[in-house]
């Protein structure tokens, strides 16, 4: 008997940790990542603004 419970919180266990990895890879894709810009790029925008 305590077999069968053993093997019932293992499953409980895998499951568990299953939804949660599958909860943070979604919560990854939904993040919105950002670039710099370049240091050379704010001068030529300026240069450009000036024209």
């Amino acid at each position: 008997m305590s077999t069968l419970v053993g093997v019932i919180l293992s499953v409980i266990i895998v499951i568990l940790i299953l939804l949660l990895t599958m909860t943070q890879i979604k919560k990854g894709y939904e993040y919105k990542h950002t670039i710099d810009p370049l240091p050379g790029e704010d001068i030529q925008e300026e240069k450009s603004d000036i024209k």
